[in-house]
């Protein structure tokens, strides 16, 4: 076998490792992980954000406190891993409520009271971080 060929050969191997491992690592809809209630009672989901290592980044808010609630999710709970979840006024130079360790299940809830303002937001699990930037004003 010629040199050439057996680089093709090794790079459609490693190709196709990876697409099947991609494959594997994003969740399907029925595996999406769900709200978890954890910023507390009174709390309803207004934005949220799947993250491809599995989890998902909630935003929620409290009508009667006018609060801002975030949440981050995993899937599958095991083993810790670096999790966060933030919230701040946008703008704002650095977070307002940061929670930021390593988790088996959920980082948060992190909370800011922000009225008339727009927010920034945003939760992760190691380093697949997403969320929303100068948002959900009012």
């Amino acid at each position: 076998m010629h040199q050439r060929s057996k680089r093709t050969v090794a790079r459609a191997g490693v190709l196709a490792l990876l697409a099947g491992a991609s494959a594997m690592a994003v969740p399907t809809t029925a595996q999406a992980a769900s709200y978890n209630g954890a910023c507390g009672s009174g709390y309803s989901t207004i934005d949220h954000r799947d993250l491809n290592s599995g989890g998902t980044v909630w935003l929620t808010y409290n009508r009667s406190t006018g609060k801002n609630c975030v949440v981050t999710t995993r899937n599958n709970p095991g083993p810790a891993l670096l999790m966060l979840a933030g919230l701040k006024k946008a703008g704002a130079s650095t977070w307002a409520d940061l929670d930021e360790n390593y988790y088996t299940s959920y980082a948060g809830p992190v909370y800011l009271y922000a009225p008339n303002s727009c927010i920034d937001w945003e939760g992760g699990i190691g380093d697949n971080i997403s969320g929303g930037f100068d948002s959900h004003c009012g």
